[in-house]
């Protein structure tokens, strides 16, 4: 690893995989993580608060500073995804509370201060609904200048898993998807198309699991929440998705990720396809451009392909240093 760390702020909502992608951050030396913003998504915001103050210090983090945000999308209410992260939001674990608090400035104001007080261009890792990003660019349109890249975690090119075409963090805020893409800064999309694909062994999640070292073990806890295999053998079922963690690998480590600039727009219509990513890949124009004129659309670089062992190998070497 050479040159400096690259400055990074998470925009989340802690999550089980969210948490995998707080470890990774804490942990790796080539990320410099400034600042932790939560917002309403798996859980409700102060769940996420909590969750993320206490796998902050499950991971032996510095006192990263902790900004409590958006209680629910822009137009829509809040709907949490406890069936898959538990009542929690952290699967259930059991985790004490944390032993300290959020940051006295909300979630937008830090999100300003921390981007325009970096040396470097900050990268910013939304792995949530991206109510807080949207509120940040529309009240704040002048932090564009710090920022390097957003790579965000949400939407799909092909399924979804909110609905049959929306992906959840997209769907819970659609028009705050829609305001990003028009931020003016270059954008990462890490969808359900890579996101799905990075999934940790039976064997390496114990090996984590009998960790003493407290992060360590915490990551093979919730790696083994995250089961993608279902109905085969216990030990079969261990096998855990990084999920979000991904996105944050892919900063640590671009080249482990294909992409392709593509023109996205996101579906705000009422109706079945509402919150879709729609991602253009036709090489040329149809006749919707050729009778009615094209449309000025985002392009944002889509992730296509994942090298998913070289993923897997980065994630483990990362989270048991």
């Amino acid at each position: 690893m050479t040159g400096q760390p690259i400055p990074v702020i998470i925009d989340c909502d802690t999550g089980v995989d969210d948490a995998l992608a707080l470890l990774f951050a804490v942990r790796h030396p080539g990320l410099d993580l400034r600042a932790v913003t939560c917002v309403a998504g798996n859980t409700d915001v102060d769940g996420v608060v909590r969750n993320t103050l206490t796998v902050l210090e499950r991971a032996g983090a510095p006192a990263i500073p902790v900004g409590r945000g958006a209680e629910r999308p822009l137009l829509e209410p809040a709907r949490s995804a406890r069936h898959v992260h538990g009542a929690d939001g952290m699967g259930d674990l059991g985790l004490p509370a944390p032993a300290r608090t959020a940051a006295d400035t909300d979630a937008v104001t830090l999100l300003r201060r921390e981007i325009l007080a970096s040396p470097r261009p900050v990268t910013l890792i939304p792995t949530a609904p991206l109510t807080n990003i949207a509120l940040l660019l529309r009240t704040h349109p002048e932090v564009t200048r710090n920022i390097e890249r957003i790579v965000f975690m949400g939407g799909s090119v092909t399924t979804g898993n909110a609905t049959p075409v929306a992906e959840f963090n997209v769907w819970h805020d659609p028009e705050a998807a829609a305001i990003l893409l028009t931020a003016g800064v270059p954008i990462t999309m890490y969808g359900l198309d890579v996101f799905m694909r990075v999934v940790v062994p039976a064997g390496e999640v114990h090996r984590l699991r009998a960790s003493d070292e407290p992060g360590t073990r915490l990551a093979g806890d919730l790696l083994a929440h995250r089961p993608t295999t279902q109905g085969e053998e216990p030990a079969a079922e261990e096998a855990g998705g990084l999920g979000d963690a991904g996105a944050v690998c892919a900063v640590a480590d671009p080249p482990g990720l294909t992409t392709r600039s593509l023109p996205v727009e996101v579906s705000l219509a009422p109706g079945p396809a509402r919150g879709q990513t729609v991602v253009d890949r036709r090489p040329r124009p149809g006749e919707s451009e050729i009778h009615e004129g094209g449309r000025e659309r985002a392009l944002v670089d889509v992730a296509l392909d994942v090298d998913v062992d070289r993923y897997v190998k980065l994630y483990l070497e990362t989270v048991e240093r």
